[in-house]
Parts: C-alpha cells; sequence; structure tokens
C-alpha cells in the first residue's frame, strides 16, 4: 500500500535518491552514460526545500510504501510567465517541474497517483491549467503523461537542467 503526504525537509535524501535512481534508469541511452553514473543522492539533496509554510513557493508530495520508504515525489508550483499561451503573465497557470518514480515501483500506479495528487494540489491553490517539459524521447513519461490527458502543445527548448543539456518538449492540459 502507497500513501501520499506532503514531503518534510528531512526527506531531503531520500527524495533524492529516487531522483537520482530514476534518472539513471530513466534517462539511459538519452543523457550520457558517463553523466548518469556520476550523479550524487547526496549533492542532489542539499539542492531541496520542502517547506509548505510559504505558498509561493513549489510544493513537492510523496508516495511512501508500506515499507516507509519513499517511492516517488511530485513537484508542482507557479509556471514561468511565458507558459501561458497569448498573454505573457502565466496568471492562471502551473507547471508540474518533477514528477519522478523509484524504477523498482515503475508500473505499480505509484506515477499516477502522484501525478493525480499534483492536479489536485494545484486545482485547490486556484490554477486552471498546467504545463510540463518531458525530455525527448522519453517515451514511457509521454505515455504516463498521455494516458493522464496532457497533450504537447508546440513549444520546445534546450536547457541545462541539473548541469546537463537537455532537449525538451512541453505538454499541457485543463485541470
Amino acid at each position: 500500500m502507497t500513501t501520499l503526504r506532503t514531503a518534510r525537509p528531512g526527506d531531503a535524501l531520500a527524495v533524492a535518491r529516487v531522483h537520482v535512481r530514476a534518472w539513471q534508469a530513466g534517462y539511459r541511452g538519452l543523457l550520457s552514460a558517463e553523466y548518469l553514473d556520476g550523479l550524487s543522492a547526496e549533492d542532489r539533496a542539499r539542492r531541496y526545500t520542502f517547506d509548505e509554510s510559504d505558498p509561493g513557493r513549489p510544493l513537492t508530495t510523496v508516495a511512501v510504501n508500506a515499507s516507509g520508504d519513499i517511492s516517488g515525489f511530485v513537484t508542482t508550483g507557479s509556471a514561468p510567465a511565458d507558459a501561458e499561451p497569448g498573454t505573457g503573465t502565466g496568471t492562471g497557470t502551473a507547471e508540474v517541474m518533477a514528477l519522478h518514480v523509484d524504477p523498482d515501483s515503475w508500473g505499480t500506479g505509484v506515477g499516477r497517483a502522484l501525478m493525480s495528487a499534483g492536479r489536485a494540489g494545484l486545482i485547490r491553490r486556484g490554477y486552471a491549467e498546467a504545463v510540463l517539459w518531458v525530455l525527448a524521447g522519453n517515451l514511457r513519461a509521454e505515455r504516463l503523461y498521455r494516458s493522464d490527458g496532457w497533450r504537447p502543445d508546440g513549444p520546445r527548448r534546450h536547457e541545462v537542467v541539473w548541469g546537463v543539456d537537455v532537449d525538451e518538449v512541453r505538454f499541457r492540459r485543463t485541470l
């Protein structure tokens, strides 16, 4: 059984372990093996801040399995100003900033549960629409997002994420 809850400051290392393992398995063949093999959960954990008291900060929800281990997470928040088509304001548009599940939990419904919780949290915060960015070629993630009603809406970008150059495709959906 998996339960979902808001991430706490003490969850940083466990979330980072999921993040690193998900990247190492999911992005193999899309990013260099040297880069993926060099990822460190300890380095990544130092970059996380889980503070639910500030409503303006991104919110991270974690999935906790029956053993008490974190098996995945979703981080959501306000999208940048250019995310809303035609206005340039970003008002009313949110972003799913990250969704990662430990490879040992792939195919168990954890990702779907996290995505549902992330969307519900954005709705509670007053958002009507959301975007997310998918690493180009990440077909597993695209299948999950498409099954949840997300669709590519045109924009692509080349960006540096966690120190590595990536090409991404933007997806959008009404909440």
